[in-house]
């Protein structure tokens, strides 16, 4: 199991609480283009990528590209972030963007009520909202202090939780909402990560669609790479280029000399605008 959200206990307390499957229902509404005219152009990557939990030095990197990957998940901040990141500099991003590797940024905001894991950081119903907001001004802070310019996706991680505890499904999504509505605000896209099961089924599946993310990373541990053919929901949703696919966790990997443990993904959704 992936160790780069929050804990590794804690990812196991999540799951467990959540009771987590690897299938999920199917959606019912169309996502809605929420992008203004104005905004910069959008910058999509389609193949695969990979996540680790701390960003790989430019030694690795430089040795890594040869092809099979082309873009990398680096977590940007937020309090529940299990890894330090002492390459994950704005001139590691300019360097690694420079060399042709395209960045997917990942905060790691405030987590369910519901959990049972020690998170630093927990909305809670009445938080809900003010939290969004203020993990998004910190994410688009991180973002740009790294040089991941205005127009670039920023995607939350949230974790496994009970979506079947309503109570705590509805501050979720009040959560995502004021935080998607703020990162908006500021011209970031706003994407978001979770597990087919749970976090990621609640949003595909809200009756209400109102200021959700427009770019959805689902978990679903299938080992196929694709983001199409194992799509669990309506096939109208997030499309076209919105959608990212965690597809196989803890691969121990060796190219050029340096071995990373990472996750792999199906890409075909936007990524950071850089420079």
């Amino acid at each position: 199991m992936s160790e780069h959200r929050l804990s590794r206990r804690g990812r196991y307390i999540a799951w467990s609480t959540a009771g987590v499957v690897v299938v999920a229902g199917a959606g019912i509404a169309a996502q809605t283009s929420t992008a203004a005219s104005a905004w910069p152009a959008e910058k999509t990557y389609t193949g695969r990528a990979f996540d680790t939990c701390t960003a790989p030095s430019l030694a690795a990197m430089k040795a890594w590209r040869t092809g099979f990957y082309g873009a990398a998940a680096v977590y940007i901040g937020g309090k529940n972030r299990g890894c330090a990141q002492p390459n994950l500099t704005a001139s590691w991003v300019k360097s690694v963007s420079s060399s042709g590797w395209k960045l997917i940024p990942l905060y790691v905001g405030a987590q369910p009520p519901c959990q049972t894991g020690r998170n630093p950081e927990k909305f809670t119903a009445a938080t809900a909202a003010s939290l969004g907001a203020s993990n998004a001004k910190d994410a688009v802070a991180r973002a740009s202090a790294l040089g991941m310019k205005a127009g670039s996706a920023v995607y939350l991680d949230m974790e496994p939780y009970d979506v079947a505890d309503k109570a705590c499904n509805d501050a979720v999504l009040t959560y995502v909402r004021s935080f998607s509505r703020t990162l908006r605000a500021k011209t970031y896209r706003a994407g978001y990560y979770g597990f087919s099961s749970s976090s990621a089924r609640a949003v595909a599946t809200a009756t209400d669609r109102t200021d959700l993310p427009g770019n959805l990373w689902y978990a679903l541990w299938d080992r196929k790479n694709t983001t199409t053919a194992d799509w669990p929901w309506d096939p109208k949703l997030f499309t076209p280029h919105s959608r990212g696919h965690q597809y196989m966790v803890n691969s121990k990997e060796t190219r050029g000399g340096h071995t990373i443990t990472v996750d792999r993904n199906a890409w075909d959704a936007p990524v950071a605008i850089i420079g």
